[in-house]
């Protein structure tokens, strides 16, 4: 336990995304500094103190050290200005260095995208990530080369008369053990999905109407695992949403297949029926074991297997995710996995870097193994990358999550032509998502740049009782 004091109640979320970073292994607290009461001697202690003038931190997690900054024109000190200071003491105090420097927040390519739309050259913006924020060469690289694929990707979109659709299916054959989404086993409510679809079914009536004049850009169905639904109930449900919703101007349609253990001929015929042109089809890992072990109830087999169908009923727009850091996988699982996936050729791979979420199971799973063995590195974010462009795939989207493995991101890889265009969308937040069932959050994004949100009950059985409350927040939301 690390437990950090402050003055400074309004930057207690940055501080604690910065020393978790740094700290992984710990878990991390932070107070305000009048909460401090006798901890003076504490050896996991840290105690940041900002003044009009300048910032004071002592640290005495494993050994006392003090640092005290002061600045000039005090009167223009930012909080990125005490974070940058923060971070360079936290490598002097560690002997580490962190690949995104002191940026904490999950969305990194907002800095090059905004500076690209002011004007402003790359070699300017490779100076301020660099200067301002501690990036590495590396990361800077990346973040302006996938900011400037977005914008061009984003091109043809229809920012202010247009949206994109989301839905929600909830249901899963199991829990994976890193999984913090909105999911339920499917054997539990395979007799109540009617119930779901019924509530979902009024919520889609509701914004079909409350949008009728809007241009429809893209639609993605996730979860959970939409393909969980028997295939009477998936064709009802595509049923329903080509037949409320104008498609005409759709450039993507997304169903997320996702487990192989929910994939069927039939349930993939029902998907090419009503027009599906993207789906997910995700391993995680190539390495049975680790399936095994991550609450996977499928096989590598069953995953070429599931490919396969998807390939013969016509589908030419795969992805596949995998996640790197997964307990007991080295760098050679790493390796092993993406020799897998290249002879499959998907069209599109995203590489997830493991992010240890508190309602996951795998919090649990680490106070007993140890976070000795989730390992990504380097190394590991290199093999990936490497293996997607050996399947001539560029970067597109990137974001990043609190308490990831190895402090590194999650990016997507595509080839041209393949791209997720959602996937851009929920990361950028320059369109409004208009999202639907139950754990869905709707934002709203006004032609000033103002964004409203709008959240959906997270448990199932509330969702169906309270959907007339759900359809109101929307009411509220997008009138």
């Amino acid at each position: 336990m690390i437990n950090v004091y402050t003055n400074r109640e309004n930057y207690q979320y940055d501080l604690h995304a910065l020393l978790k970073a740094f700290y992984p292994e710990h878990d991390v607290k932070v107070y305000n500094e009048s909460a401090m009461n006798g901890q003076e001697d504490s050896d996991s202690r840290v105690i940041i103190r900002f003044s009009d003038d300048g910032m004071e931190l002592v640290l005495d997690i494993a050994y006392r050290k003090e640092y005290a900054h002061t600045y000039k024109n005090s009167g223009s000190v930012t909080k990125n200005d005490y974070k940058l200071s923060l971070y360079y003491d936290l490598c002097d105090y560690t002997g580490k260095t962190l690949p995104w420097g002191n940026l904490t927040g999950i969305r990194p390519t907002k800095i090059p995208m905004g500076m690209l739309e002011e004007g402003i050259c790359d070699e300017e913006i490779i100076a301020q990530m660099k200067e301002t924020h501690a990036v590495s060469d590396e990361k800077t690289a990346l973040s302006l080369d996938i900011a400037k694929r977005e914008r061009q990707i984003l091109s043809g979109l229809h920012y202010r008369d247009g949206y994109s659709l989301y839905i929600g299916i909830p249901f899963c054959p199991t829990t994976c053990l890193y999984c913090s989404f909105t999911s339920y086993p499917i054997a539990a409510w395979r007799k109540r999905t009617g119930e779901y679809l019924r509530a979902l079914f009024r919520e889609i009536d509701f914004v079909a109407e409350a949008y009728r004049d809007k241009i429809l850009d893209t639609v993605y169905i996730g979860g959970g695992t939409p393909t969980t639904l028997e295939a009477n109930a998936l064709d009802r449900l595509l049923g329903k949403v080509r037949g409320c919703f104008d498609f005409s101007m759709v450039s993507e349609f997304t169903v997320e297949a996702g487990r192989a253990d929910s994939i069927t001929p039939e349930k993939l015929a029902v998907l090419k029926k009503h027009g599906v042109t993207r789906i997910s089809v995700n391993p995680q890992t190539m390495k049975d074991e680790t399936l095994r072990s991550i609450g996977r109830q499928h096989t590598v087999e069953q995953v070429k297997d599931a490919f396969a169908m998807a390939r013969a009923e016509g589908f030419d727009n795969i992805n596949m995710d995998i996640i790197l850091g997964l307990p007991g996988e080295l760098e050679a699982d790493v390796a092993h996995t993406l020799e897998e996936i290249k002879k499959l050729s998907p069209d599109s791979l995203t590489v997830h870097s493991l992010a240890i979420k508190r309602a996951s199971k795998m919090s649990q799973w680490i106070e007993e193994n140890g976070i000795a063995t989730l390992r990504n590195t380097d190394d590991t974010m290199a093999i990936a990358a490497e293996g997607a462009a050996a399947m001539k795939m560029q970067p597109y989207y990137l974001y990043r999550q609190k308490n990831m493995s190895g402090n590194f991101e999650n990016v997507g890889y595509a080839r041209e032509g393949k791209y997720g265009i959602y996937n851009i969308l929920i990361m950028e937040e320059v369109q409004t998502i208009v999202a639907l069932g139950a754990g869905s959050i709707s934002k709203r994004v006004h032609n000033d740049g103002l964004i409203e949100r709008c959240e959906n009950v997270k448990d199932v059985t509330q969702y169906i009782g309270r959907i007339d409350e759900m359809i109101g927040r929307k009411r509220q939301l997008l009138a």
